[in-house]
């Protein structure tokens, strides 16, 4: 299975489009996650249109569109608790780990959150954290930035993929 982490799209307030390359690579995968931060309705309606299939949560920057701010998604054998990570930067680590205590059903759940629009792909108390950065590389990121995953059975491969 193959998915894709993006997050932090900012359409319109800071860029005005998923780059055109990101775009087809959403296309293809079997899920997308994104964690938060559309930015407006047509944001969120884009991205729902792109994928094939699609677990989001609201960012700090999102309008009201019905989406929770922590959910959990079974993918290839493999749990995942998305959130946004909203907070200071300082933090995060520690808010999304914290998250992923709280939601998780299994003990080798993967934390997913964006917020800080920097790609990480760390450990935290034993709790792998991802942050695929900001997909339309939106102030303060420095360039579009997403990831892919490939999950088989529990075991997971993370790519970065930055324009």
């Amino acid at each position: 299975m193959e998915i894709a982490l993006i997050s932090d799209s900012h359409v319109p307030s800071r860029a005005q489009h998923i780059p055109g390359e990101f775009r087809d690579r959403i296309r293809r995968v079997d899920h997308v996650i994104h964690a938060g931060d559309f930015d407006s309705k047509g944001a969120y309606a884009d991205t729902n249109d792109l994928a094939r299939a699609l677990t989001a949560v609201h960012g700090n920057m999102d309008p009201d569109i019905g989406l929770p701010t922590t959910t959990t998604v079974e993918l290839g054998g493999v749990e995942f608790v998305v959130t946004h990570g909203t907070g200071s930067p300082a933090g995060w680590e520690r808010r999304v780990a914290s998250a992923v205590v709280e939601h998780a059903t299994t003990d080798t759940a993967v934390g997913v959150a964006g917020h800080t629009h920097r790609v990480t792909d760390t450990e935290r108390d034993g709790t792998r954290l991802l942050n695929p950065g900001s997909v339309t590389g939106a102030a303060p990121a420095e360039r579009p930035t997403m990831m892919t995953l490939t999950v088989e059975d529990g075991i997971l491969d993370v790519t970065v993929h930055e324009r």
